[in-house]
């Protein structure tokens, strides 16, 4: 899998700093990932989700292993340092 395009969209709304939509192989989007500053764990990407009828949270998709997970989470949260350096 190849990360090909990652764009970030910046909010500062208390512990949400921003959006991210992240493009795999030039061929897949992935759209509303959060990127969220948690006090114990600095910024981590939150995967996009839906809510359920009971009022918890389902992840619509989501990467099924850690390795995975740690590459896209690399990958927008240099992007989004590079997208405050240059604000």
């Amino acid at each position: 899998m190849d990360i090909t395009e990652v764009k970030i969209y910046l909010a500062n709304e208390g512990k949400l700093k921003g959006y991210a939509t992240m493009v795999i192989d030039n061929c897949f989007i992935v759209r509303d990932m959060k990127i969220i500053k948690s006090d114990n764990k600095g910024l981590f990407v939150s995967m996009p989700s839906r809510r359920k009828k009971d009022g918890s949270f389902k992840d619509i998709v989501h990467p099924l292993n850690s390795e995975t997970r740690q590459l896209i989470e690399e990958k927008i949260i240099n992007e989004y340092k590079k997208v405050i350096e240059a604000a």
